[in-house]
């Protein structure tokens, strides 16, 4: 008996824990619990940058471009004068997309576009003035973040109206077809008679382009307008039936 209970201290008792087992596991503890908060800060950082992505780089932009806006309109009350390609050409109105007013002005890079306006483009084609006899008035903006001029660009409908004002004159353009999806790289949406929208011959024509799927810029969303009148801007700035 001596014997065998000196063999049981030497091997343990069954199901007896190892002398250092609960120290591993204690470390194994710590470290998953220090994976898990630095998860955790992960997530709540990840969750600040969406939050300043897409709410607080709005307010900066739509404040830079009201600021921009006034000094065009209060440029245009002193009366007629230079084409200023710098400041603004003038602003975009799109009822279906739900945006009062979008200033337009020179260029579709990140840094011009993040001011929250839409730029008209100078590459990789040239865009066509409105007031021109023929070509494309084609335009850019972001869909989210940094104002999202064009984030509700999927609700405009075959037949919608989008306006453009200048100094002195609206143009009242009416939308004739869409593309929901096509490459970054197909710039053959923006050439004068624009491949895709069912057009074979030159006109006057608008196209406005923006980032899709929402929150991505995999693709490029097109929607083509085509000018149908133009109306004299009168002393009060009364806008065309359309805005009305």
């Amino acid at each position: 008996m001596a014997a065998t209970t000196e063999q049981q201290k030497q091997a343990g008792h069954p199901g007896e824990p190892r002398p250092g087992r609960p120290r591993r596991r204690g470390r194994i503890a710590t470290a998953a619990g220090v994976v898990g908060e630095l998860l955790i800060t992960a997530g709540v950082v990840l969750a600040l940058f969406v939050a300043y992505s897409l709410w607080w780089t709005n307010v900066l932009a739509d404040r830079e471009a009201g600021r921009r806006g006034a000094e065009v309109r209060d440029r245009w009350a002193g009366g007629p004068g230079p084409l200023d390609t710098g400041k603004g050409i003038g602003f975009l109105h799109v009822p279906a997309m739900e945006e009062s007013e979008i200033l337009v002005t020179k260029g579709t890079s990140a840094k011009a576009l993040n001011a929250g306006v839409a730029g008209y483009y100078t590459d990789p084609v040239k865009a066509a003035m409105p007031w021109k006899e023929k070509g494309n008035f084609s335009l850019a903006a972001h869909r989210d973040g940094h104002g999202a001029k064009f984030h509700n660009i999927h609700k405009v409908r075959n037949g919608d109206p989008v306006v453009f004002e200048t100094r002195d004159t609206w143009y009242v353009y009416k939308v004739f077809a869409s593309l929901p999806e096509t490459s970054k790289y197909n710039v053959e949406v923006l050439a004068d008679v624009p491949k895709g929208s069912g057009k074979k011959e030159p006109g006057r024509y608008l196209t406005l382009t923006t980032c899709t799927p929402i929150f991505t810029s995999d693709y490029r969303y097109i929607v083509w307008a085509e000018l149908e009148r133009t109306e004299k801007v009168d002393a009060e700035r009364t806008p065309p039936a359309e805005l009305r």
